[in-house]
């Protein structure tokens, strides 16, 4: 074999491939060529004629693919701690949403702001969960509300994804909420949203169209129609789905072939099946369900023997996840949804890759893209044990060892 690459050896690996618990390897070996690894497998099997350019020795080292966000909400100005404490005090989150605070609140904020500024923030916020080992992530828009303010947002994203070493997939979320412009008239927006998808694609802004269906959100017609501009375009789609009742969101999304459906409080039966039936993928988003104080769990007992893949996502936002952690939210989807270890992690790796419609990442196998992450840690079920520890040592994103985030 000729001379090339950088080798990384002895470290204990959870490749998450299939067929053993965490695709285990007790004493493993990555070859990374270019931006992808070439090889993956026990160090006593590596090829005898190996001359890598460079060699690490990891010294029993953790190694999981690296970790995968597939639902944040990173570009918006302002906050909403206010908000918070008025729901301490007993409001509820649609009597402060309809109230004119909620998303509006961070719609008027995000207009306000510059590029630049919305930049900044959004960048400051992709470093935290770089430094957890995130190397890639969705950004969704859904803070502008119009055709000029949603493109702004979603160009801030592209902009994440070229000067940050880091993959950003971008979402476009216009039909998030009902901007004060178009009070009392929702059908008319989703006519206009509708119209800027083919604009926000030719400009190569969207890689997938999501949605809120839900009471204070958009009805099932009117997703529906969203749906199919979208993939009039070719785009695919995705669903905030089922979180406060249930509309019917996921069989609707699911029909429509939907990368994901997401919240799922309230998912029902009909849905599980549809979702199952499709390969939709369940995005839980316990960060989301903890800070809200909500009550009724996703059923995540169904979804596990209907054999639909669970995903886990950060949801950041600055209204009802503002948190930064996504090993955090391996804790709690453990903790308050009781899945266990394993799956968690393959919620942030193999299956938020498949929501993102990403199948060359969230694995360690030849041919995927080198993006791993190095861990202080024995065994990937301290990942999701402890919180408020970051126990990341290195960080490989597209071959390349990424400097400190």
């Amino acid at each position: 074999m000729k001379r090339t690459g950088a080798l990384w050896r002895h470290a204990r690996l959870a490749t998450m491939q299939p067929g053993t618990p965490w695709g285990w390897l007790d004493d493993g070996a990555l070859l990374v060529q270019g931006d992808r690894l070439a090889w993956v497998g026990p160090d006593a099997k590596l090829p005898r004629d190996l001359r890598p350019d460079a060699e690490h020795d990891l010294q029993g080292a953790l190694v999981t693919p690296g970790l995968i966000d597939a639902h944040t909400h990173l570009v918006y100005g302002g906050e909403r701690a206010a908000e918070f404490e008025l729901r301490l005090q007993g409001a509820g989150y649609e009597a402060i949403a309809r109230a004119g605070g909620g998303i509006l609140s961070t719609v008027a904020a995000t207009r306000a702001a510059t590029d630049q500024q919305l930049f900044d923030s959004a960048a400051a916020r992709a470093r935290a969960f770089m430094a957890e080992g995130v190397t890639t992530l969705e950004v969704k828009s859904g803070y502008g509300l119009s055709q000029v303010h949603e493109s702004r947002c979603l160009a801030v994203a592209r902009r994440l994804g070229r000067e940050l070493p880091l993959t950003v997939r971008c979402t476009s979320l216009a039909a998030h909420a009902l901007p004060a412009e178009y009070a009392g008239r929702p059908d008319d927006y989703i006519d206009a949203a509708c119209s800027w998808l083919a604009g926000q694609q030719a400009a190569g802004l969207v890689d997938a169209v999501d949605a809120f269906c839900d009471t204070i959100g958009f009805t099932p017609a009117q997703t529906d129609r969203i749906f199919r501009a979208a993939q009039a375009l070719g785009l695919p789609v995705k669903l905030h789905a089922e979180q406060l009742s249930d509309q019917g969101g996921a069989a609707l999304a699911a029909r429509h072939g939907a990368l994901s459906c997401d919240h799922l409080e309230h998912l029902s039966a009909v849905g599980i099946a549809a979702m199952r039936v499709s390969g939709t993928v369940a995005m839980l988003l316990p960060g989301a369900y903890y800070f809200l104080r909500e009550t009724r769990l996703p059923p995540l007992q169904a979804l596990r023997e209907a054999g639909v893949p669970i995903a886990i996502a950060s949801d950041h936002n600055p209204g009802s996840c503002p948190a930064l952690s996504l090993l955090l939210m391996l804790n709690m989807a453990c903790t308050l949804f009781r899945m266990t270890p394993e799956e968690a992690l393959r919620g942030v790796t193999v299956n938020a890759a498949r929501a993102l419609g990403l199948p060359d990442r969230g694995r360690l196998a030849p041919r995927l893209r080198a993006d791993f992450a190095v861990w202080d840690a024995e065994h990937p079920r301290e990942l999701a044990y402890r919180f408020g520890h970051n126990p990341c040592r290195r960080v490989v994103c597209g071959g390349v060892l990424r400097a400190s985030a």
